[in-house]
Order: C-alpha cells, then structure tokens, then sequence
C-alpha cells in the first residue's frame, strides 16, 4: 500500500438493489466496513435489514450492485467459489442462537471446524479455549440447560473459532431477557479488538447500536425500498 492510501474495506455494499415479488425492499444502498471495526444497522421492523443480511451472505440475489468481500465482488461468483469465498471470511451469530440443545457446548462450538475436516482433538482442544473465554462451561451438560446469556456467547464462540475476517450478528441481544443484555452486548461490542474481526450487527436496540463505531439507519421509502442513511 503506498502511503497516504486509504485501505480496502473489509467488505463494501455499493449501489445494491433487491427486489422480491416486484416489490423494491433495498434501494441503491452502500455501504463500507473497515478492518477492526464495529457497524450498527438499525431500522424499524420491515426495513430491510434482514435482506440486507441475506444478500451480503448470497442467500438473496440482488438486481442491482455490488457486494465486495477482502475486495472480491461475490455478485460475480460462480455458486460454489462464492460459497467458499463466503464461508472462509464470515461468521455469523444469529439472533436465537441456532445451536443443537442436545450436544454439550464444547460440541456446539467445534462443529466448524470439524466439518472442515481438523482433527476431533485440535476442533475440541480449541473450543474449550473459546468457551473458557467467554466464562461458559464447555463440557459435562447439555447446551438445552444454559441460561439464554450462556447459549449466545457459546453462538459467539461459535462463530469466533473459524478465526473469521467478519462477523455479522442478527438482532443478537433481541432474545436476551435484561439479565443478560448487558453482558452479551459488552461481548459482542469487544469482538473488533478482542478477535480482530469486524463486526456488522443488526439492531432494533438503539443504545447498542449507539455504542458502534459506525451507525447507519435504513430508511424505508414506500414502493420505493429502503435507503441506508447516516445517524450523524
């Protein structure tokens, strides 16, 4: 990099339309998230956050734009490079955490690796680190049993242990009763200098979102879709 240059962005949303069933939901929204850093995107229910989400992750096709990830333009990918290309720099935390109650956490946790084909030894070895962490037994009981603070930091280990470039993070303090809000919240923010991801989260909580280093706002415009505007 030359000096004085600005650096790639992480991943860059630039001029993305989606549509669905003739309907417009995102208009002409871009966006940027640079190394180290953390983005709110907050927006009333039915703004388009979730289909933002969805088309940056290529479960929803968009019409129009670009979505770059470390630089490469994913809307151009064949399927399975884009898959690949996805899978191998982001993680995601979703909201009710998606884990399988059955299996015990340190189980839960080493699934990505273990579908990477890493040793049963080295995936568990290394999720025992995470949880140890993150103050969550990782063995000896079934993840059912967690209190709902416990079950999304093992959902954030989840995602932690792949070692991703990005974390993008659905509502993850939406399921949360008080008692546990602020601690996941704490977590999540630390993700950025902790980790050394970035991480993008959506939000209806405005004092979370308060506390990013960037917040933008989806801002509905009728039959027109939403646009991404800035809070400042």
């Amino acid at each position: 990099m030359s000096q004085g240059s600005t650096p790639t962005p992480l991943l860059r949303v630039d001029q993305l339309d989606v549509s669905y069933r003739r309907r417009t939901i995102l208009n002409r929204v871009s966006v940027e998230l640079p190394e180290t850093t953390s983005l709110a995107i907050t927006g009333r229910s039915g703004s388009g956050k979730s289909t933002l989400i969805s088309a940056i992750l290529s479960l929803t096709s968009p019409s129009h734009g670009s979505i770059l990830i470390k630089g490469q333009d994913v809307t151009r990918m064949r399927r399975g490079e884009r898959r690949e290309h996805i899978n191998d720099n982001i993680s995601v935390v979703f909201q009710h955490g998606e884990l399988i109650d059955a299996l015990e956490p340190i189980e839960n946790v080493a699934i990505p690796l273990l579908l990477g084909e890493e040793s049963k030894a080295d995936a568990f070895d290394q999720a025992a680190q995470l949880l140890d962490q993150l103050g969550v037994r990782a063995t000896g009981l079934p993840t059912r049993v967690l209190s709902g603070g416990e079950k999304q930091r093992v959902a954030v280990a989840r995602a932690l242990i792949t070692r991703p470039s990005i974390i993008i993070a659905d509502e993850p303090t939406g399921s949360l009763d008080s008692e546990f809000r602020d601690l996941v919240e704490d977590l999540i923010l630390s993700i950025p200098q902790r980790w050394g991801a970035s991480l993008l989260f959506v939000t209806h909580d405005l004092n979370l979102a308060q506390r990013a280093d960037i917040h933008r706002r989806l801002v509905p415009h009728g039959d027109h879709g939403a646009s991404l505007e800035d809070t400042r």
